[in-house]
């Protein structure tokens, strides 16, 4: 298992490219569930766990890897299935998400699968708000679900979502009233939560669920507008993985057409851990930010809406 994840940090050149490496893994049965290759640290048979008391239900215990603890989830279990019970033939998937290091407890691990990420589409319409799926896709002829991990871990772990009153003030005395943020992200659980931040500060948001949305959104608004859109929606607030069309993509294209191109981009991304700051400049973004710190977000909108 160890040399299957072994060339991880070589996979950069996906990067860019709309391309992705998913681990595909499963829970209970035969469902193939899949997970993005960089969020992931390392793959392990499950180790001996020690109890956390007073955890979530959902929290199986603490693995002690080198020396450091890192909480393991039983994602099944957290997805609204069974308990996995047998932890001796059980694998944990070790992640970096949104500034923290948890294991997730999974059944077995399969293979790892190059795909584009055209190729990764959004939930059936009609499955309701309710369900942990941010995409689904097809691999030799099987279905593959794609989990909401920031929805596990929000509804486990919730985060500080509370702008602070200092980077409030900050620009209480500006009238943002006649400009929109596009954020831009497949996860109900993130969008929310970054509009939460910016309309605390008196931002106007937009939300959409991926990038080939966010582009045609775009395009369509610079089309209705008499004057130039950076001066109407100068700020887009995307994530990096999303079905269809990922950030690193949407960020291309954007700067690359003349209508759009003064658009400031900011990533905002779970993939903090392993985000490699020479494709934020490749790609032309102009921020970077690890999910998810609501001042930190907002302060970096504020800057730019503010040219400072």
């Amino acid at each position: 298992m160890s040399n299957m994840m072994s060339s991880v940090n070589q996979r950069t050149n996906l990067v860019g490219n709309n391309r992705l490496e998913l681990l595909l893994f499963r829970l209970h049965g035969k469902q193939l569930f899949g997970i993005n290759v960089f969020k992931v640290r390392e793959v392990l048979q499950c180790p001996e766990l020690t109890e956390m008391p007073g955890a979530s239900k959902h929290v199986r215990g603490i693995a002690h890897l080198r020396g450091v603890p890192v909480m393991v989830i039983d994602l099944n279990q957290a997805v609204g299935g069974k308990r996995i019970e047998d932890l001796s033939t059980a694998f944990i998937l070790v992640t970096e998400y949104n500034r923290h290091t948890q294991g997730f407890l999974v059944n077995g691990v399969e293979r790892i699968v190059n795909m584009k990420w055209d190729q990764i589409l959004p939930p059936p319409q009609g499955a309701g708000t309710s369900h942990y799926l941010t995409a689904v896709t097809e691999i030799d002829k099987n279905l593959v679900q794609i989990i909401d991990v920031e929805k596990v871990f929000a509804e486990i772990s919730p985060a500080d979502e509370v702008v602070s009153d200092k980077v409030k003030s900050h620009s209480a005395d500006r009238d943002f009233a006649n400009i929109t943020v596009l954020v831009v992200d497949d996860s109900a659980v993130a969008r929310n939560q970054v509009k939460r931040a910016l309309t605390s500060a008196g931002i106007t948001v937009e939300l959409v669920n991926d990038g080939k949305s966010a582009l045609t959104w775009l395009q369509n608004k610079a089309e209705q507008l008499d004057c130039n859109i950076a001066d109407v929606v100068p700020i887009v607030i995307s994530d990096i993985e999303m079905p269809e069309m990922d950030g690193y993509t949407l960020t291309a294209e954007i700067k690359a057409d003349p209508d759009l191109k003064l658009i400031h981009v900011v990533l905002h991304s779970s993939l903090s851990g392993i985000f490699n700051q020479a494709m934020v400049k490749k790609v032309g973004a102009d921020d970077f930010i690890a999910k998810f710190h609501p001042d930190e977000l907002v302060s970096a909108v504020q800057k730019w809406l503010m040219n400072e």
